[in-house]
């Protein structure tokens, strides 16, 4: 029986110089089919806003997760991958990413770059809302907030309610594991994309009356709530996202039961679900 000759050290280095061009004229190939995609949009008279589909990104990450094998770590592939999708939406329609780095620069701007990339422009803000008015007033930019109210911090998200305002897009990372890189839970917000909206978990604004700690434990643990202090003496504003197969109608019921009373219900946004990778759920 003929056995096979181990490759030598040169041998390897040319098989990973072959796939290293391989990869690069894919890139090349690839960006060729964006041309004629944005022709094709042009051409359709589809061309208006932001490039970004949240929908069609969270499933190439799941995907992404469920096929990958091997020594490469998942965080440089999902990087790898983040930046190449970021940056032909941006070729594609360029944008700008506006970030409230209220929560922490550091972990902000990890996000931003790890999902976004260096080719697209960061743009920095003290405050939620400066983010969204910076989103508001332009034609396809990305604001990115974080998931959370540090303190007693400002209700940014009532400045979402309004038909036409702004609204969550998506949530990043798309894919949720133990020591992500860019594990700072985010919130995308976008001027509004009916056509390539994920409607998996909706998110909506509450104002609330008579809040307690009785108010917040009778809340559904299924939903995901960020409470912040409203106008009223003894109101909240509650940011609350419920998974698919709940409505906002059991988060009403379950505060009216616990003695408070829901004044304004408004949905600001949905996300895909958060594909979790070695994380209890």
């Amino acid at each position: 029986m003929q056995t096979q000759t181990p490759l030598s050290l040169a041998d390897l280095r040319a098989e990973i110089d072959r796939i290293d061009e391989a990869m690069h004229r894919l890139l090349m190939e690839r960006s060729a089919i964006i041309d004629r995609l944005v022709q094709v949009k042009r051409t359709a008279g589809a061309e208006s806003g932001s490039a970004f589909r949240p929908a069609r990104e969270a499933d190439m990450m799941r995907r992404l997760v469920e096929r990958h094998d091997g020594l490469l770590p998942l965080d440089t592939v999902e990087s790898i991958w983040r930046v190449i999708i970021a940056t032909f939406t941006y070729v594609q329609a360029p944008y700008s990413v506006h970030a409230d780095l209220a929560v922490g620069e550091p972990a902000m701007r990890d996000s931003a770059r790890f999902h976004f990339g260096f080719t697209v422009p960061f743009v920095p803000h003290m405050g939620a809302r400066g983010v969204i008015d910076a989103v508001k007033g332009s034609k396809g930019d990305l604001g990115l907030i974080a998931a959370a109210v540090p303190g007693a911090g400002d209700p940014w998200w009532t400045a979402l309610e309004a038909e036409g305002a702004p609204k969550i897009i998506a949530r990043l990372p798309f894919v949720e594991r133990a020591d992500h890189p860019a594990g700072l839970p985010v919130f995308v917000v976008s001027h509004p994309i009916d056509d390539a909206a994920v409607r998996e978990v909706r998110v909506y604004s509450l104002r609330v009356t008579g809040w307690s700690a009785a108010a917040g434990r009778g809340i559904p643990a299924l939903a995901e709530v960020v409470v912040a202090p409203d106008d009223a003496l003894d109101g909240a504003a509650l940011l609350v996202s419920l998974p698919p197969g709940h409505g906002v109608d059991e988060v009403i019921a379950a505060l009216t039961e616990a003695g408070a009373g829901v004044r304004a219900v408004a949905e600001v946004g949905s996300h895909a679900a958060i594909h979790k990778v070695g994380v209890e759920a």
